[in-house]
């Protein structure tokens, strides 16, 4: 591993609902730079563990420190102070249907600065420019494609210059075009604020085209198999499972124009 800034440690992690275990002896680290990918079957439990690492589920067992610093072992007070350097996108977006693009987008700056009306207008302009959706403040979500409802999404994930991104399915829904442009706009964003992303998706265009580093969770095992870039797990995995997903029956190397984004 490199010897960058880690950003996320997940530590023995165990998940459950009740008496039924979903994943256990979760371990990994996200480093500060990464677009880091929860990958694996339908079932295995990937959105469950984002929602683990953002503080929506309590573990089992097990630790996830985020920036150094243990997150449920935290005060409350300190968690909001954690949440504040996050950005958080959901899978059909999460936007607020009563609420225009603009009002959408406030809320981050609402909860947690202070900036008053003109500067806050401001900021959601420059914002919603970032994602290509200048002039669309006063447009209401249902009144947009979804591809642009997922771009404003972005826009109020960045609303505070986050740290960390993240995303569960954000691609979900698209055509493969609007898909791929939103990988890019992804990659482009965090790495012009100098952000860490993290990114559940079993999407192979996406993983191959944006993923820097990853985890593998099995439904079957209910555990993680494997760990690191997904380029070197579909060759060199142990595990046949992981190079089956990782490959679709496809032996090749991932098709041309899933090559990578330059960070």
């Amino acid at each position: 591993m490199s010897s960058q800034e880690v950003m996320i440690e997940v530590n023995d992690l165990t998940m459950r609902y009740g008496s039924r275990l979903v994943q256990e002896h979760l371990d990994f680290t996200v480093q500060r730079g990464d677009v880091f990918v929860i990958m694996g079957g339908s079932g295995c439990g990937k959105s469950t563990l984002l929602k683990h690492m953002i503080g929506l589920e309590q573990p089992a067992k097990g630790d996830i420190v985020i920036s150094g610093q243990n997150f449920f072992r935290s005060t409350a007070e300190e968690q909001k102070a954690m949440r504040r350097q996050w950005g958080i996108t959901y899978q059909r977006g999460g936007l607020f249907s009563d609420l225009t693009l603009a009002e959408n987008v406030a809320v981050p700056l609402q909860q947690y600065t202070a900036l008053n009306n003109a500067e806050m207008a401001d900021l959601i302009a420059y914002k919603l420019a970032l994602v290509g959706l200048h002039g669309f403040q006063d447009y209401y979500p249902s009144e947009i494609s979804g591809g642009m409802q997922k771009r404003a999404a972005l826009a109020r994930a960045i609303a505070l210059d986050p740290e960390l991104l993240f995303f569960d399915e954000p691609s979900a829904g698209l055509d493969p075009l609007s898909s791929q442009r939103l990988d890019e706009l992804i990659v482009q964003i965090s790495a012009s604020m100098g952000g860490t992303v993290v990114i559940v998706t079993h999407e192979l265009a996406s993983i191959f085209s944006i993923a820097t580093n990853s985890v593998f969770l099995d439904a079957e095992s209910k555990t993680q198999l494997d760990y690191g870039n997904p380029r070197e797990l579909l060759h060199h995995s142990e595990h046949d499972i992981v190079r089956q997903f990782l490959s679709r029956g496809n032996t090749e190397d991932p098709p041309p124009g899933t090559s990578g984004v330059k960070l």
